[in-house]
């Protein structure tokens, strides 16, 4: 059966930034500063960057300052508009010297986790203009522009007979997702993607373009990898590439009154699915939507699926278990790798959701029976469970701040906004997700699901911590970058 499209599968929900901030001036964006101070701040910015930096009230600024999550409102001093690593170390050095600070960011799918911030004296650094891949087939690595998204490595590397340790969306920022840890359907076997990471160039906050790699500036190297924007902005990042041409992947979908006995099911076989098996279970709720197709429109449903590296004949054996359940649909089969990134079915436009993560040593009988009494929660709300553990939860000798993951299974949590007022409700329908796994919570963080301001990542980086503090305080001794992870 044809695996469904993203855009298919999914309701492209949009919202728009309020109109009446749109009016907001300059001077009352200076709340804790004269208004003469923001004025010249203005002024140098304008100065020094022309139509590179965009201020309330600019044409463009609104869309300009709107993250891919649309329902995170994000008010900044400025919004800085890059095309070159020139323009970046332009852009820190004009903000330094203007007395702001610098957030970068790529897409914005990360940026609930900096909801409530005061972003009234910070120029908001977007790299959206800053894409390209350059890859080298011989040596399988790709150059990656800082505001690049999987589909771009993805279309480079694939005629090559190559891919990469990507997400499940093909619109995720290569640099965010990979330097906040990256778990991708090879991580139990391939570990992840930080990993896979073998330089990064990027403007410090001395307002330098700087190479950093295991042989130049090794501290740096390490602590960007975990430690990402709050260490400077990521200009390019070099990557190694897997030589997968094809995969055997796809999605088992069954009707939600089947939840319970295809949940315990699964959570019975991934405790003996080998490492070359990387599945991820949803129970997935859809009001009456004109957007969605039939077989997801008004209808909840409880999905697997996934990727195995085996030849068909072994992926289709270890898949029997959870085939014997009698799926409606039944899309596994051999894919071009590039395909891959559609298999998990996330939403292809720019979406408002809240969301909200736990890590689990093992997901017991108990677990499973909590798992699936959240997930009828109504509205447009997805409890998922990603089985990880494998070559992901082993640290890399040469690894960074961040390697590995501890815990054998991610719970994620996902709330629609469809409109502004819903978000109250989806906000609690998503910590309901997670608390309702609390006793079997353990004390980690995956950096890659982290979405909310208030998350102590230190479970993400354990020992580690205490040294990515103290590279912070040498890099940026002015707290110059304001990161959706700070550190």
């Amino acid at each position: 059966m044809r695996q469904p499209t993203m855009a298919e599968s999914f309701p492209t929900i949009r919202q728009t930034p309020s109109t009446e901030r749109h009016l907001m001036s300059l001077n009352d964006l200076a709340i804790d500063v004269p208004d003469a101070a923001a004025a010249a701040a203005a002024a140098e910015l304008r100065a020094a960057l022309g139509d590179r930096v965009l201020f309330p009230g600019d044409p463009g600024f609104d869309a300009a300052r709107t993250p891919w999550n649309v329902a995170v409102d994000q008010y900044p001093f400025a919004v800085a508009l890059p095309e070159s690593a020139d323009d970046v170390v332009d852009i820190v050095r004009a903000a330094t010297l203007a007395g702001l600070r610098v957030a970068p960011q790529s897409t914005g799918h990360a940026a609930a986790a900096m909801a409530g911030a005061d972003l009234s004296r910070t120029v908001l650094l977007s790299l959206r203009g800053l894409r390209g891949v350059q890859v080298d087939p011989d040596a399988r690595t790709a150059r990656v522009l800082g505001g690049s998204v999987w589909s771009d490595v993805l279309e480079s590397a694939g005629p090559h007979g190559l891919t990469a340790l990507h997400g499940s969306a093909a619109d995720v920022s290569v640099v965010g997702y990979l330097l906040s840890g990256g778990l991708s359907f090879y991580a139990r076997k391939r570990g992840l993607g930080v990993n896979c990471v073998r330089a990064v160039h990027v403007v410090t906050a001395d307002g330098r373009l700087v190479h950093a790699s295991a042989e130049e500036n090794p501290d740096l190297f390490w602590a960007l990898r975990g430690g990402s924007g709050a260490f400077g902005v990521v200009v390019s990042i070099e990557i190694e590439l897997l030589p997968i041409a094809d995969v055997f992947a796809g999605m088992l979908l069954w009707d939600a009154s089947r939840a319970a006995e295809v949940t315990h099911a699964w959570a019975e076989w991934t405790r003996s699915a080998p490492e070359s098996a990387t599945t991820t279970l949803r129970i997935m709720n859809f009001p009456p939507l004109p957007q969605l197709p039939p077989f997801l429109s008004g209808r909840s449903v409880v999905v697997v699926d996934g990727a195995f590296e085996e030849t068909d004949a072994a992926a289709s054996a270890l898949l029997e278990p959870l085939r014997a359940l009698q799926p409606e649909m039944d899309t596994f089969a051999r894919i071009p790798a590039p395909a891959l990134v559609a298999v998990h079915m996330d939403p292809p436009e720019p979406t408002p959701a809240v969301t909200d993560h736990v890590m689990l040593a093992a997901f017991t009988t108990e677990a499973v029976d909590a798992f699936v009494a959240v997930g009828r929660t109504p509205g447009l709300f997805v409890q998922e469970i990603r089985h990880v553990g494998g070559a992901a939860s082993r640290p890399s000798p040469d690894g960074g701040a961040v390697s590995s993951l501890v815990g054998e299974y991610v719970v994620h949590s996902i709330a629609m906004v469809p409109v502004p007022e819903a978000a109250p409700v989806a906000s609690a329908a998503a910590r309901a997700g997670v608390a309702a796994m609390e006793p079997w919570r353990i004390d980690a963080v995956a950096l890659t699901f982290v979405d909310a301001p208030d998350v102590d990542l230190t479970g993400a980086f354990g020992q580690a911590w205490a040294r990515l503090r103290q590279l912070k305080l040498q890099f940026d001794p002015a707290d110059l970058f304001a990161a959706a992870r700070p550190v």
